[in-house]
């Protein structure tokens, strides 16, 4: 099992999906460091390099991550499929179920891998705004860039490791749904627009009662800010992360490839 979930990782990162994805992640924050209206657009005036990782995730989750994920995740089905290279897999001596459960682990830690590459270019793009002490918030922990008086670097580090944390957590199901459509659909481009489009028609369904939404998958999108008692949250991301999981597998094992 771990040989093939070795393979799937070499694949992942060998795709020019995912290398983009993660240069991207890895740069966009250097822009927010310099951009000269982000207090005008986000309201907010970095005063330490520790308050850049919340300004780059909050950024680039509300479109750029879940894009990402859809993409390459979709392509781990996709690309194998127009290149002929997954059916000859599958007469080899493994079962069908082991080969998509590796796929699913590298899928599943795809997002992490993202949120690394964004906390890892937004530490080093925020080092002309130092790392001392401040006064204020890393915007991922309480009071947000107010913070609720002055903060330590090791406080400032475990907010932004916990706020990377939950960030990985919120996107695990997106990454389990593109497998899914993945395997449906067999088709990259087809299976990333319908994870994209079930996203945005769960963010649609705001205008129905508040009863419903706090069982939508979007609803959570921003746990990563988010004070207090997470229990709930984390159980419904885990049963959408699992309850998609196990629909690409039940797929997988009876599709004709």
């Amino acid at each position: 099992m771990l040989s093939l979930i070795s393979l799937e990782f070499r694949k992942l990162l060998a795709s020019r999906s995912a290398r983009i994805a993660l240069l991207v992640c890895a740069l966009l924050p250097f822009l927010w460091s310099f951009a000269p209206r982000l207090n005008e657009i986000l309201r907010v005036d970095l005063v330490s390099g520790w308050q850049l990782p919340a300004v780059s995730i909050g950024v680039a989750v509300q479109f750029l991550m879940p894009l990402f994920i859809a993409v390459t995740v979709a392509e781990m089905i996709g690309a194998e499929v127009a290149q002929g290279t997954l059916a000859p897999l599958l007469l080899r001596p493994v079962s069908r179920t082991r080969v998509i459960v590796g796929k699913l682990v590298v899928a599943l830690f795809f997002p992490l891998l993202l949120v690394a590459a964004t906390l890892l270019g937004s530490l080093v793009a925020g080092i002309p705004h130092g790392y001392g002490e401040f006064r204020g918030g890393t915007g991922l922990g309480p009071g947000l860039f107010q913070g609720v008086g002055m903060l330590s670097p090791s406080g400032a580090l475990s907010e932004v490791l916990r706020g990377g944390l939950l960030t990985w957590v919120m996107l695990m199901p997106v990454a389990a749904l593109s497998l899914f459509f993945g395997v449906l659909l067999l088709g990259t481009s087809a299976a990333a627009l319908a994870t994209l489009a079930t996203l945005s028609v769960l963010r649609l369904m705001v205008v129905f009662p508040e009863g419903l939404q706090r069982v939508l998958l979007t609803s959570y999108l921003n746990l990563y800010v988010t004070q207090g008692s997470l229990t709930q949250a984390l159980v419904l991301l885990f049963i959408y992360t699992l309850g998609f999981s196990l629909m690409a597998i039940f797929a997988f094992d009876r599709r004709d490839l």
